[in-house]
């Protein structure tokens, strides 16, 4: 099909931005330097672009270079005028409602996140002037994209996996997911393909055959990785994050339950964010359920990980989750009952429901790590350091090597300097490299289905 040449959208109440200030209009409407005019561009593109096959930012970018996004000031509000945009996302001319509703909740979110800073609480890139503030930076975006709701009992269930798994391992997140819609719960992912996917695909014909209108599925993500994961069509209420830390405090503070299934680096960086915080000693007695999982082909990887954790964080960092190979309405059972023990925690603290204030998310975790060749070669990786200090520094070395595939001022760092290196304890660094190996052997680093080249280089 061809690009769609010029079509105008006018802003529906589709839940987003169906009330806008005068200085928020006038925000989106900046063209030029230091407006958001580059950022609304790609975060609409990518919405635009759902179903792509790739998974390169650069390369959909260079594909859309000609896609064109003015947002033209109405007395009501804002139109959206776009030219050269994606085919696909549109039916005879008109633009897939579905597709509307996330372009419009992207305009929601940036425009929002712009207005916290130009009101003094927030600087420019998004950063709270005190680290106190940032959990609750996470709470106000959520709040004001109608994701949190009181009242509601526990019941969403996050799941975390690659965007490029292989298709017995897409299938067994679908699985998965219907054995958890049946029993009523509702699904958050990183919003884009593969074990992202999968999930809401199968809590959606779960939640059908309960008669559940009002499935959720919910997906966050974030600007420098939204052009390579774009959102899937399954996707009900997305949120865009202002950066990649904030979206991973905004899956811990929303979870009842957490599931992980087979994936590269990313989900390696997921895994280490979420038993860094978990083994603060200040978090001991919070329940979240964690489990990874997998179809039987899959088993190898888990152990991978396991030991890899092990050797690393210690007994206590295993002791935080659990794995269940080819088992999926036994991780169903396992959420449920899980989810169970953390309403009646909630009850018992007088917590909200809907958001975990419990947790205790130290700077290290809060703050953006902009991978560079001096930050990645000056990360602490010692065995010496508490277990959750060590999982915050081995995060950013996975968050590094997530840059320097997918984010352009990643690729483009290690295109003009060579690969990151990684430096560190003898030991951790040869198990590393044993896993990031693995991974790359496993295909588990494809990008584009080409060979991969590293951007990294351990140091053993």
């Amino acid at each position: 099909m061809s690009d769609i040449q010029e079509l105008l959208i006018e802003v529906m109440p589709e839940g987003s931005l169906e009330v806008l200030s005068r200085q928020e209009v006038a925000a989106l409407c900046e063209t030029g330097a230091g407006s958001l005019e580059a950022l609304l561009r790609q975060c609409v593109l990518a919405v635009l672009n759902w179903g792509s096959e790739t998974d390169s930012a650069r390369e959909v970018l260079d594909q859309y270079r000609d896609f064109e996004l003015r947002i033209v000031q109405q007395d009501h509000g804002v139109t959206v005028a776009i030219k050269n945009a994606p085919a696909s996302a549109f039916v005879d001319g008109q633009m897939v409602r579905g597709i509307r509703e996330l372009l419009f909740a992207v305009l929601r979110d940036i425009a929002f996140v712009d207005q916290l800073a130009r009101a003094g609480w927030h600087d420019q890139d998004g950063q709270p002037q005190d680290n106190a503030d940032i959990t609750d930076l996470v709470f106000d975006i959520l709040r004001n994209a109608s994701v949190l709701r009181h009242g509601r009992p526990p019941d969403i269930t996050v799941c975390w996996g690659g965007h490029a798994i292989d298709r017995e391992e897409y299938e067994y997140t679908k699985v998965v997911g219907y054995e958890l819609g049946l029993r009523g719960l509702n699904i958050c992912t990183g919003c884009g393909p593969g074990a992202m996917k999968g999930p809401m695909k199968g809590a959606a014909i779960g939640h059908s055959k309960q008669r559940i209108r009002a499935g959720r599925y919910i997906g966050l993500t974030e600007p420098g990785i939204i052009a390579a994961e774009p959102p899937n069509p399954i996707v009900s209420e997305l949120v865009i994050l202002p950066d990649m830390e904030k979206r991973l405090e905004a899956f811990v503070r929303i979870a009842h339950s957490i599931i992980v299934f087979p994936g590269g680096v990313g989900t390696l960086e997921e895994i280490l964010y979420l038993l860094g915080i978990l083994l603060h000693p200040d978090n001991a007695d919070v329940p979240l359920p964690v489990i990874l999982t997998g179809p039987e082909s899959a088993r190898g990887y888990f152990t991978m990980v396991d030991e890899f954790i092990g050797a690393t964080l210690g007994p206590a960092a295993r002791n935080r989750y659990e794995i269940y190979i080819d088992d999926a309405e036994g991780v169903a059972r396992r959420v449920r009952t899980g989810i169970d023990a953390v309403h009646e925690f909630r009850n018992a603290q007088k917590d909200a429901w809907y958001f975990n204030w419990q947790l205790q998310i130290l700077p290290e975790f809060q703050q953006p790590f902009h991978a560079t060749h001096e930050r990645m070669a000056g990360l602490q990786i010692e065995k010496g350091l508490p277990a959750h200090e060590l999982a915050a520094n081995l995060r950013r070395a996975f968050s590094g090597i997530v840059a320097g595939n997918i984010r352009e001022d990643g690729i483009r760092a290690i295109e003009e300097h060579g690969p990151f290196e990684i430096n560190g304890d003898p030991v951790i660094m040869q198990q590393l490299d044993q896993l990031l190996n693995a991974c790359v052997e496993q295909g588990r680093m494809r990008l584009g289905g080409k060979p991969y080249d590293p951007c990294y280089r351990v140091v053993t």
